[in-house]
C-alpha cells in the first residue's frame, strides 16, 4: 500500500511539471466587462484588451496625451511578463491600468488552469488585484448545430520549395508573432 501511495504521488508530481501552466488564450476579468488576450512573445507574456461588454471605450486617461483619443479595444495591459524566479506559473512584470491611466509593478499567477491572479502593486507593498477566468468559447445550444465552416486552404509550409530542391527549411513562424508586434507597438 505504500509502494503504491509512493507511485502516486511521484506521478502526480511528474504530471504536474509536465503540465505546467499556460497562461495564453483569452481570459475574463473578475467583473465580466473584458477579456484579455494573453500571448507568448519570445519567452515573455503579453496582454491585451480583445473583447469589451459595452463597446466604445476610449483611453482617455493614458499619460501620453497622444494615446487618450484611443479605443481600449486592443489596448495592452499585461506588459513585458517574465518567468518570476523560484515560482512555477508565475510572471512578473507590469500591468497597465486604462480606468486610470496608470502602470503599475505586477505580477500573474496561475492558481488552476482555469484561474488567473493578477495582482499590481505600488510601492511593493499596496497591492490590489482580482482573479481572472478562462475564456472558453460557448458551446452550440442543444439540438442547433454550429455553421459549418469551408475548409481552408493550407498554404505550402515554409520553405518546402528550398525543401525539395535540398535547402534548408526555415523555422515555423511565431503564430503570436502579428499579435505581440502590434501590443508591443501599442504599449
Amino acid at each position: 500500500m505504500r509502494k503504491l501511495a509512493l507511485a502516486g504521488f511521484w506521478l502526480i508530481l511528474m504530471l504536474r511539471a509536465a503540465l505546467a501552466g499556460d497562461p495564453q488564450g483569452e481570459w475574463l476579468d473578475e467583473h465580466g466587462l473584458a477579456r484579455i488576450k494573453v500571448a507568448d512573445c519570445n519567452g515573455h507574456i503579453w496582454g491585451a484588451i480583445a473583447w469589451e461588454k459595452e463597446p466604445g471605450g476610449v483611453d482617455d486617461h493614458n499619460p501620453d496625451v497622444a494615446k487618450r483619443s484611443r479605443p481600449t479595444l486592443g489596448v495592452p495591459i499585461l506588459l513585458d511578463m517574465k518567468p518570476a524566479q523560484g515560482t512555477a506559473d508565475k510572471w512578473e512584470g507590469n500591468i497597465y491600468n486604462p480606468e486610470n491611466g496608470k502602470t503599475y509593478s505586477a505580477h500573474i499567477q496561475l492558481t488552476t488552469p482555469t484561474k488567473l491572479e493578477v495582482k499590481g502593486c505600488v510601492l511593493k507593498y499596496l497591492c490590489g488585484g482580482e482573479t481572472w477566468t478562462r475564456y472558453v468559447e460557448p458551446a452550440p445550444a442543444p439540438g442547433t448545430m454550429a455553421p459549418k465552416a469551408a475548409p481552408a486552404k493550407q498554404p505550402a509550409p515554409a520553405g518546402a520549395k528550398a525543401a525539395a530542391k535540398g535547402g534548408v527549411i526555415a523555422a515555423p513562424a511565431n503564430p503570436n508573432a502579428e499579435f505581440c508586434a502590434a501590443v508591443q507597438a501599442a504599449k
